[in-house]
């Protein structure tokens, strides 16, 4: 089989921030085909946060990306070449966790549905791996009653965007917590907020204080740190956290701190749970039974902020942390296909 695989090696564990020289870019012979196999041409690949975990040797909850491994990520594509009896070439599939590179071969893969009026992007954030962060974080861990006030950190990303407006239709309180005025502003602007508080000029807990002023019943932690802190300083009794990331401290070495004010959680009775959305895949039609109506009919509203080209992929993630994105973080790999 002719061609090249382009892709992103990692060849030494980040110290701190992820620098020039932990990865590497290089091309390789694709090789041939065995049955059962099928080539998958990479459209779009899924830029998280967890990356920078898998490149760290930390216990985490999937093996570490090895030196010299490739890349891991997620990506969506084009069948190029089958010997799948299930597959053919031109079908639109999602290959799981492949990696930062511009084909895969893979035995299993998704089927990706093409939906009118809905861009092949939103099987990469939306309606993908991060929709169903949102709904069942939100729907399975922190169980919104019609009344109550939810609190969502990183607000203006790709998953705390969704949780809020997810709450806000199940008629909660819905506040934000994000970085700049801009971002506020989509907040409570586009998306129907109740408030949002700017971490970058403001005190996060005197805003909290204003703005839920019956305390917090839900959070949905995406940040750690000095904000989760403050959030679950304010948790009423039988509070629930759903705990999806901690984003503030991945370039730390180390372990990692949890809320100051522990002993809260007995006194307050609070529910804290840690999850991660591959726990959930068995259970994605749950999710994609409410998320696929909502956004075919316009209801729900996300961004994504596509960097153009795999070979700017090392320097685009960087853009996670200091929060110059808006939106899912993708890079176009390849054409979309007609």
């Amino acid at each position: 089989m002719a061609g090249m695989n382009r892709r992103w090696m990692l060849v030494r564990r980040p110290e701190g921030e992820i620098a020039a020289g932990d990865l590497a870019f290089e091309e390789v012979p694709i090789r041939a085909l065995e049955d059962g196999e099928i080539l998958v041409r990479n459209v779009y690949l899924s830029l998280d946060p967890t990356n920078r975990i898998w490149m760290s040797d930390q216990d985490q909850y999937l093996p570490p990306v090895e030196i010299g491994q490739t890349m891991r990520g997620g990506t969506i594509g084009v069948v190029e070449a089958s010997r799948h009896a299930s597959f053919k070439d031109g079908d639109v599939v999602n290959p799981g966790l492949g990696g930062w590179e511009s084909h895969t071969i893979t035995r299993t893969a998704s089927p990706v549905p093409r939906l009118p009026g809905v861009p092949l992007s939103a099987f990469m954030s939306v309606l993908g791996a991060t929709g169903l962060t949102a709904w069942f974080g939100l729907i399975d861990i922190g169980k919104p009653q019609a009344g109550e006030t939810v609190v969502v950190s990183a607000a203006a990303g790709a998953v705390g965007s969704i949780v809020g407006q997810l709450a806000k239709l199940r008629g909660c309180r819905v506040i934000g917590i994000a970085g700049g005025a801009d971002k506020c502003a989509w907040l409570t602007g586009d998306l129907g907020f109740d408030g949002a508080i700017d971490y970058r000029s403001e005190d996060v807990g005197a805003a909290l204080d204003r703005l839920c002023p019956n305390g917090i019943d839900v959070n949905f932690e995406n940040v750690g740190g000095a904000i989760m802190d403050a959030v679950v300083a304010r948790m009423n009794n039988f509070g629930r956290m759903a705990l999806c990331g901690m984003i503030s401290t991945y370039n730390t070495d180390g372990p990692v701190p949890g809320p100051v004010d522990f002993g809260r959680v007995l006194m307050r009775r609070l529910l804290i749970k840690g999850f991660i959305v591959i726990d959930y895949l068995p259970r994605a039609a749950e999710a994609f039974a409410e998320l696929g109506p909502l956004v075919m009919s316009g209801q729900i509203k996300w961004k994504t902020h596509t960097v153009e080209g795999l070979e700017n992929a090392a320097d685009a993630v960087r853009l996670l942390f200091s929060g110059a994105h808006d939106g899912k973080l993708l890079v176009r790999v390849s054409p979309e296909p007609n």
